[in-house]
């Protein structure tokens, strides 16, 4: 009897143990399993791989110091962005930090924090081109690409008498095969983010020309949880905010963007 008393002392102190630990933050420990933060990794500036094959990127470093702050390790999976829904409601992944727009198709299978920077859908298209551009009308009768997946797909999927009105509408898995379309002419405009636009446009200032058109309404980045995972997104809220109190999320957005972005 007494050996069963003494084994059900030592599970009960276990247990203590384990539940309620707080690291150095105060964020209550998610578990000591590996977090998996799903990313398209050809999506500069916010996730790519630079010349030494390294995965950075804006979001990239945001998603690290909550992690540091976090006391967590992380694991970053490329997926494929159109395959997002899959990835996240399967347990494959546990997160996406990407340059998420919230939409209302993805509020059906995920929950977000509380929105970090503004993004619109602007318009690329060669430097050579002849194309006469005000507005989004103006791109009846042409060629238009866009990620698979992305929010500029979403939008014209959802736009039947815009899409119906193109001389033909082609998407592509990541944004350097679209690029890498537009570059080639195998189409005559591109739909991307605006700051993956004027990243590019700084690259290639020779190549690219930016058509200051809104597409679509000004979309709110997040954070992308499932919704069975509302304790992470809680607690990567509470450190996020914590980066932004203290001005790291303001100083990461200026080393990438020359300005502070941060919406809050």
């Amino acid at each position: 009897m007494k050996k069963i008393l003494i084994a059900l002392l030592l599970v009960t102190l276990s247990l203590a143990g384990c539940g309620g630990e707080k690291n150095s933050q105060g964020v209550d420990r998610i578990s000591d399993k590996k977090i998996v933060i799903g990313v398209d990794d050809d999506f500069p500036p916010i996730c790519f791989h630079n010349e030494r094959n390294e995965l950075v990127g804006f979001d990239v470093d945001l998603a690290r110091e909550a992690a540091n702050r976090m006391d967590v390790e992380i694991e970053f999976k490329p997926i494929v962005w159109s395959n997002k829904r899959e990835e996240i409601t399967s347990g494959k992944i546990d997160m996406i930090w990407n340059g998420l727009d919230v939409t209302e198709e993805r509020k059906e299978y995920m929950i977000f924090t509380k929105p970090y920077m503004d993004d619109r859908q602007i318009l690329l298209i060669r430097a050579d081109s002849d194309l006469d551009i005000h507005s989004e009308g103006d791109l009846e009768g042409k060629v238009v690409g866009s990620q698979a997946g992305s929010t500029s797909d979403c939008y014209l999927m959802k736009n039947e008498n815009l899409k119906s009105n193109l001389k033909g509408y082609k998407t592509y898995d990541t944004f350097t095969a679209v690029l890498e379309a537009l570059k080639r002419g195998e189409v005559e405009v591109l739909i991307c983010d605006e700051l993956v636009a004027r990243y590019e446009m700084n690259k290639n200032p020779d190549e690219l020309e930016l058509i200051n058109v809104k597409i679509g309404s000004i979309m709110e980045m997040s954070v992308g949880f499932s919704k069975d995972n509302a304790k992470l997104r809680d607690n990567v809220q509470t450190v996020f905010d914590e980066m932004v109190k203290d001005g790291t999320a303001k100083k990461i957005s200026e080393e990438w963007f020359q300005a502070d972005l941060i919406k809050y």
